[in-house]
């Protein structure tokens, strides 16, 4: 099958590719300028990062930086480490960043070349369904803090994604699984074929990295996300009462409320999963969605094997986490909810006994 090319337009345009093989693009994307490459890549992933290292050694110098995978590790001590070597091999403005990895990795290595002489070019090469389908896409990078996830970032599109569907093959089935809480979520407020697709497929098909399914599904995804952040890169705003990029946050205030809680023993996708019952728990009660949609919400995660409820944190803890969450305004909660399957908006400032309610409803002591 041949590969798939996905333009995103906006005052950066770059391609997102979705297909096999890809690392053979890197030199076309990366231009003629570049001396220095540094491959930033999960270390776990060593080898299977070996065949990319190839490809941009017969073009550039290439600096290979393992890093830490996972949420823990991306932080201010490593990006440090980063700008340190980089400045080392001296790495100058016209020199490249490329990632290979999961969602953290393009999220961390997206930050390195962000700040390394206020900005280098960068392309990521996502290894994890997570990963293509949210932080490879739409130019958000970021590390961690302890205060809470994301909380310090920047704004830095690459010069193109590489979705080498062939990578998904050595993820694990618990992280597949995560991942395939980013793609159900754009189903319910975006493309609402991805929902019917998941909701009529078998299920062993839909958890298949080699199936046409899978990959419907993820480029579906992608889709979604580009349509919202040509129109709303820097989530200023969207149009005729759209929440713009904010919409991509659905499920995500108390996702990363229990990631931080849990220090991120929960996993990204587990935790969206359990935010987008959540919030359409919140706006049933809030009298913005029916009890169908509502139900639908838990069937379509569930039956991607991916958890609807949780009770492993007080509600108090959570609710202090989501009050510095990058959505709140002053000291108001935001949350993205729908009212109707694709239909989203801002509810802002709902009241806290509905929040209590919303939570005891997936299972938390509220």
């Amino acid at each position: 099958m041949s590969d798939t090319v996905m333009h995103v337009g906006g005052a950066s345009p770059y391609d997102v590719v979705v297909g096999h093989d890809l690392a053979g693009r890197l030199p076309e994307i990366l231009g003629p300028s570049v001396e220095r490459v540094a491959l930033l890549f999960a270390g776990a992933l060593g080898e299977l990062a070996q065949p990319v290292a190839d490809v941009l050694s017969e073009h550039y110098d290439v600096l290979a930086l393992g890093l830490p995978d996972g949420e823990t590790g991306k932080n201010a001590s490593v990006v440090n480490d980063c700008w340190e070597a980089l400045g080392m091999a001296g790495f100058t403005r016209s020199d490249a960043v490329v990632t290979f990895g999961g969602g953290s990795v393009s999220d961390l290595g997206g930050f390195v070349a962000a700040t390394w002489l206020r900005g280098v070019r960068v392309v990521h090469m996502p290894t994890t369904v997570l990963g293509m389908v949210d932080a490879a896409v739409g130019g958000k990078t970021g590390i961690n803090t302890a205060s809470g996830k994301n909380l310090v970032g920047a704004f830095h599109e690459p010069a193109g994604v590489l979705c080498d569907l062939t990578t998904l093959a050595s993820l694990p089935r618990e992280e597949f699984v995560a991942g395939m809480g980013e793609v159900v979520k754009c189903g319910f407020f975006g493309d609402t074929d991805i929902l019917e697709l998941v909701e009529s497929s078998d299920v062993e098909t839909l958890l298949d990295p080699t199936s046409a399914v899978l990959r419907e599904l993820v480029e579906r995804a992608i889709q979604v996300k580009i349509d919202v952040v040509v129109d709303d890169l820097k989530e200023t705003g969207g149009k005729d009462g759209h929440p713009g990029r904010e919409v991509l946050n659905y499920g995500h205030t108390l996702a990363h409320a229990i990631e931080l809680a849990t220090a991120y023993q929960v996993r990204h996708g587990e935790a969206v999963a359990i935010g987008c019952v959540f919030v359409a728990e919140l706006a049933a009660r809030a009298g913005l969605l029916g009890a169908d949609d509502l139900a639908r919400h838990r069937t379509a995660l569930s039956r991607v094997g991916l958890p609807t409820t949780f009770d492993e944190v007080d509600f108090d803890q959570l609710l202090d986490a989501m009050r510095i969450d990058k959505k709140s305004r002053g000291s108001q909660l935001r949350f993205v909810v729908v009212e109707g399957i694709g239909k989203p908006r801002i509810l802002a400032g709902p009241d806290e006994a509905l929040l209590r309610e919303a939570y005891a409803a997936i299972g938390g002591a509220a």
